[in-house]
C-alpha cells in the first residue's frame, strides 16, 4: 500500500493496523449427543433425568450472576426486545463513572444450539436442537481491553461467547505509553508517534488469549470448578475485523477523494480482483459467491466485498478516517504452512486455516495482506480535491483593488461566451486587447462603442482578479494563463459536451 500513502502523504497524518472486533466462542467437549450421553453416564444420569438436571444448572448460572452483581453493587437487568446492549452498558459505565470491573449483567431470552430429549419407539434419546434460553451478557471494563462482555449460554452445552475490540486495548496502552492521540468514535484520527502505536497493534495476536478467555470463563461460570469439572473451554475465533486505517489531516481532504474511490471500486473491481485480494484465484471449480454492494448509511456509504462468508470493507469514520477492514468468519478458505503428519511423516505442507485462537497470528497476517493490495489497486485514483479547490475559488468572489469582484458561473451561457472569446487561436501568439474580445462578444456598432468597450474591461478585470488570464507588460495587450486555459477550456466542454449528455442520459 506504499503507492498509495506517498501519493496522497501530503494530506495524511498516518496510518494504523489493527484489529477491531474480535469475537471469541468456547466450547465444552460435550457439543454432540453421543459425547453428551458419555457425560450423563458418567454422572449417573438417566435421559429423562436431563431436563430436570439442566434446568437447575441453569439456574445455578442466573444465581451466581445476580450474586456477582449484587456483590460489587452493579445492576442485574432482564431485557425484553432488542436493545442495543453495548450503548446501553456504555451509558451505565458513564452515568456510575465506572472505570474498571463489572459494569453490569444483563439476562434476555435467545434462541441457541442446544439439545432436547426425544421420544419414540426406541428408547429416549438426545438430539441437537435450536431453543430458546436465558443467555446472560457480563459487561467488564478490563484493565488491558477496555469494555468488553461475555456471553454465557445458560443450557447445555453452555457455549460461552467473548467481544473484544482492538482500538479500545489499543487506547489503554498508548495511555500507559504516554502516547498522545485523538479518537474519532472507534479509530484514530491522530496518533503522536504511529511507528510506535502500530509495534504495540502488532503485539496484540501474541498475547496469552487462551490463559485470559479461561479466567473470564471462571468468572462468571461457576459448573467449571464443580459439575463441569475437570472439563475446560476449547476456545476459536468466532470472527476477527483487521482494519487499516488512513489518517487524513481534514474532511475536505478525505471526501472528494472517498466519493471516487467509492465509485472506482464499484464499477472496476470485478470478482477477479476481489478473490485476488483474499489470497485466491478465480477457478472453475470455484464454488461459492463473490459479490460487491453499496450502501448509504446514515453515517456514510460504505462498500463491501464478499467472497462466502469473508469480505473486505471499506468506509469511513467521521468524515477523517479512510478505513479499509477485512473480516474473517470462515479461515478454512485460506490457508497456511505448517508441520502436519502426513503418510506416517511430520513434512511442512499448504493446509486450511482452522478457528483455534491460537492462529489469531495467521489472521492477522492474512487480513493485513488483503488490506495492502486492497490499498494498492486504489493508487490509481487521482485525488480531485486540489481541483475542486480551484474550481471554487474561481465560482467564489475575489478581491481587486480592495473591491470585491464576482466569481464565474463554470456553465452560464454569457460567461463561456467571454471564455470562447478569449480563448481564440489567433490569440495564442500576439495575445488580445479589449477591441479583440469587444468584436467577437458585441460586434462592432458604432453607438455602443464606448458602452461595449467599458463591458469588456470590467469582464478583462474580472479574468484578471481570478489570475485566468495575465497582462503583458509594456503593452494594452492581455495572455491567457496556464490555469485560464486548463479551467475555461474545461467549463466550455462542460457546458457544450459533458452536460447535455448527462441531462439526455437521466
Amino acid at each position: 500500500m506504499d503507492t498509495f500513502l506517498q501519493k496522497h502523504a501530503d494530506k495524511i497524518n498516518g496510518h494504523l493496523s489493527c484489529f477491531d472486533r474480535m469475537i471469541f466462542k468456547g466450547y465444552l467437549p460435550f457439543q454432540h449427543s453421543t459425547a453428551l450421553s458419555i457425560f450423563l453416564y458418567g454422572k449417573k444420569l438417566l435421559y429423562k433425568q436431563f431436563m430436570d438436571f439442566a434446568k437447575q444448572q441453569a439456574e445455578v448460572l442466573k444465581a451466581h450472576a445476580q450474586k456477582l452483581a449484587e456483590k460489587q453493587k452493579r445492576p442485574f437487568e432482564y431485557l425484553n426486545g432488542y436493545v442495543r446492549k453495548e450503548d446501553k452498558a456504555r451509558e451505565i459505565a458513564r452515568r456510575d463513572k465506572v472505570k474498571k470491573g463489572l459494569v453490569c449483567v444483563f439476562s434476555t431470552l435467545e434462541m441457541a444450539a442446544s439439545f432436547a430429549l426425544r421420544y419414540g419407539k426406541n428408547k429416549p434419546r438426545l438430539e441437537r436442537a435450536w431453543r430458546k434460553c436465558l443467555h446472560l451478557y457480563c459487561y467488564f471494563i478490563d484493565p488491558e481491553l477496555g469494555l468488553i462482555h461475555v456471553r454465557l449460554q445458560t443450557f447445555f452445552p453452555f457455549t460461552i461467547q467473548v467481544y473484544a475490540n482492538g482500538h479500545e486495548w489499543l487506547e489503554q496502552q498508548l495511555d500507559r505509553k504516554k502516547i498522545a492521540y485523538r479518537k474519532a468514535d472507534n479509530a484514530f484520527s491522530w496518533i503522536e508517534d504511529c511507528k510506535r502505536a502500530q509495534d504495540i497493534a502488532d503485539s496484540l495476536p501474541r498475547k496469552n488469549w487462551v490463559g485470559l478467555l479461561d479466567s473470564l470463563a471462571k468468572i462468571v461460570n461457576p459448573l467449571l470448578k464443580n459439575v463441569m469439572s475437570p472439563h475446560q473451554y476449547y476456545w476459536v475465533t468466532a470472527q476477527a475485523e483487521l482494519s487499516t486505517d488512513v489518517m487524513f489531516k481534514s474532511r475536505e481532504a478525505l471526501q472528494p477523494l472517498y466519493q471516487k474511490l467509492l465509485k472506482h471500486n464499484v464499477l472496476c473491481f470485478g470478482a477477479e480482483d476481489i478473490l485476488t485480494f483474499l489470497g485466491r484465484k478465480l477457478h472453475p471449480c470455484f464454488k461459492g459467491e463473490v459479490g460487491s454492494d453499496l450502501k448509504t448509511r446514515a453515517l456514510g456509504a460504505r462498500i463491501k466485498h464478499r467472497m462466502k462468508a469473508n469480505w473486505i470493507k471499506m468506509y469511513d469514520k467521521q468524515g477523517l478516517v479512510l478505513r479499509i477492514e477485512t473480516v474473517i468468519n470462515d479461515p478454512r478458505e485460506f490457508k497456511i504452512r505448517k508441520t502436519c503428519e502426513r503418510k506416517g511423516k511430520q513434512v511442512m505442507a499448504w493446509v486450511p486455516l482452522n478457528k483455534s485462537v491460537v492462529h489469531l497470528d495467521a489472521y492477522a497476517r492474512i487480513a493485513l495482506k488483503a488490506n495492502r493490495l486492497y490499498l494498492e489497486a486504489m493508487a490509481v485514483i487521482e485525488d480531485p480535491s486540489a481541483t475542486l479547490k480551484t474550481l471554487d475559488r474561481i465560482a467564489e468572489p475575489a478581491k481587486r483593488n480592495d473591491r470585491n469582484v464576482k466569481g464565474f458561473n463554470p456553465v452560464a451561457r454569457n460567461d463561456v461566451k467571454l471564455f470562447k472569446s478569449v480563448l481564440r487561436g489567433e490569440h495564442v501568439l500576439r495575445g488580445f486587447r479589449n477591441k479583440d474580445v469587444r468584436q467577437k462578444l458585441f460586434g462592432n456598432s458604432p453607438d455602443q462603442m464606448k458602452k461595449d468597450s467599458a463591458r469588456v474591461t470590467r469582464c478583462l478585470n474580472r479574468l484578471h482578479a481570478h489570475q485566468l488570464i495575465a497582462k503583458i507588460p509594456r503593452s494594452q495587450r492581455w495572455r491567457v494563463t496556464d490555469l485560464g486555459n486548463k479551467m475555461m477550456s474545461a467549463s466550455i466542454h462542460l457546458r457544450e459536451e459533458t452536460l447535455p449528455q448527462l441531462l439526455q442520459g437521466a
